[in-house]
């Protein structure tokens, strides 16, 4: 292919979002080996610590498990009032934390979900696991099926309860996105994880998680411990409007778990702000023009540019607009014509938001078509421009 009268280029041009804050990270610090934050809305990682590393999550691993119950709640295979059996091997499940169900018992699912959700019964797991697949091992491969399905993939599951085992790991990162699918699409059962106590064979026994009575909004979701992992949690929580999830691990103790854990919550609703930068209609820049009546056209989003950033980092954040330009004409209104690449400091994932022509812009007429091809004459071609169009 020979250009007879453009070279396209690929157009990047900076746009002013604010003054550098000469800082690249939220100034947070967590005594957890691993955390992460999240916003629940957008999925963004707000800050994370170690958040995409395996390790050992004990309890909270149980989420993959009440996860696979509530899949099959709402595609309609199970029922809240279906029965589980109970098996010996379920029944002699009794190191650890248990619901206490009885061999030869037919308990209710939704029941069993309270058993594992409030009372973190490792014995209940195995109810589940057994009734679903017909045993342990292979519920366990379900569980790495879903994994692969929902993009957890630094996941991998050798029980459905969390006890130590070598090729039982999620990451914290896994941990949010699988909260945040629970939330969005399984949202009329989420409401068990908010309740404070359950009580089965007469054993009283109350929910876990600290940050229900220590964070307003709290509603979820799981603690878990091991030797191994230490003190983890997974909590979420709504306020104003706005939802978050923060997921620890390897914290020192239980009392260390439910400060911490409401300590960063906290932050996540106080020191994290969304700020807008543009509003749907207003422009954003402005790309050339080749052959039209306008040199330039205004380029306009079509969405709210925003980003949810640690509030001393929003003046740092950066922005560019992407075209191949310049842009022939004629070009209608509304036509789509490049993109906004907008980072957060740090090196976070860039979020990308379509950039459309915010007005018409007609084809030149004949006599501006000859003085465009006398510019072209006349110019010298620079040597860039002389090896792009030779190698085409």
């Amino acid at each position: 292919m020979k250009f007879s009268h453009i070279i396209a280029a690929l157009a990047m041009i900076a746009v002013s979002l604010g003054q550098s804050s000469g800082q690249d990270q939220p100034p947070l610090t967590t005594p957890a080996e691993y955390a992460l934050i999240m916003d629940y809305r957008t999925g963004e990682i707000l800050y994370e610590k170690n958040a995409r590393t395996p390790t050992a999550p004990a309890s909270m691993s149980k989420l993959m498990t009440v996860a696979i119950v509530f899949e099959r709640l709402k595609n309609g295979s199970l029922q809240l009032t279906d029965k589980f059996d109970v098996s010996e091997k379920a029944w002699r499940e009794r190191e650890g934390s248990s619901m206490w169900v009885r061999v030869g018992d037919s308990i209710p699912v939704l029941d069993i979900l309270r058993g594992i959700i409030v009372q973190s019964g490792n014995d209940a797991c195995i109810v589940v696991a057994e009734n679903i697949s017909g045993s342990e091992e292979a519920f366990v491969q379900l569980m790495n099926q879903k994994a692969h399905e929902w993009g957890l993939n630094d996941s991998t599951f050798g029980n459905p309860h969390g006890k130590p085992d070598p090729n039982h790991k999620m990451s914290m990162r896994d941990l949010a996105v699988l909260t945040r699918k629970m939330i969005s699409e399984y949202g009329e059962y989420y409401a068990l994880f908010a309740e404070r106590e359950f009580t089965w064979e007469k054993i009283q026994q109350s929910n876990r998680n600290p940050i229900l009575d220590m964070v307003e909004g709290a509603d979820g979701l799981k603690t878990g411990h091991t030797e191994e992992s230490g003190y983890g949690l997974v909590g979420s929580a709504a306020q104003n409007g706005e939802r978050r999830i923060v997921v620890v691990n390897g914290l020192s103790s239980e009392r260390e778990r439910a400060t911490e854990s409401a300590r960063l919550m906290r932050l996540a609703f106080n020191d994290f702000s969304t700020k807008t930068f543009f509003e749907p209609g207003d422009i954003v820049g402005d790309a050339e023009v080749f052959k039209g009546k306008q040199p330039t056209v205004p380029l306009i989003a079509h969405e709210p540019v925003k980003l949810i950033l640690h509030r001393s980092l929003i003046d740092g954040a950066k922005a560019t607009i992407v075209y191949e330009g310049p842009v022939s004409a004629p070009i209608k209104e509304n036509q789509q014509i490049g993109y906004l690449r907008v980072e957060a400091p740090g090196g976070g994932p860039a979020r990308e938001y379509a950039l459309y022509a915010g007005r018409e812009v007609k084809e030149t007429g004949i006599w501006g078509k000859i003085g465009l091809a006398a510019q072209k004459l006349l110019a010298k071609p620079s040597h860039e421009t002389a090896e792009t169009a030779s190698a085409e």
